[in-house]
């Protein structure tokens, strides 16, 4: 199952990142509706996307950490 995780939004595209590192252009009207930057999106078998909210917040959580650290 591929992965992606949402850097930015560039019309018509999102800008994502692979499970490489590598940069991929998927078009936002591909995309859930409630998509934003930093989102972890899987993609189905039948080409749909779908957000996975867990790994979205668990990665939030960790960034939001680090950045606490940086300020204590």
């Amino acid at each position: 199952m591929k992965r992606y995780i949402v850097d930015r939004f560039e019309d018509p595209y999102a800008i994502c990142e692979n499970e490489k590192g590598d940069f991929v252009n998927i078009e936002k009207e591909l995309l859930p509706p409630e998509t934003k930057e930093g989102d972890h999106l899987y993609i189905h078998e039948d080409g749909t996307y779908y957000i996975d909210y867990k790994a979205t917040e668990e990665s939030r959580k960790r960034i939001r950490k680090k950045l606490d650290s940086l300020f204590e």
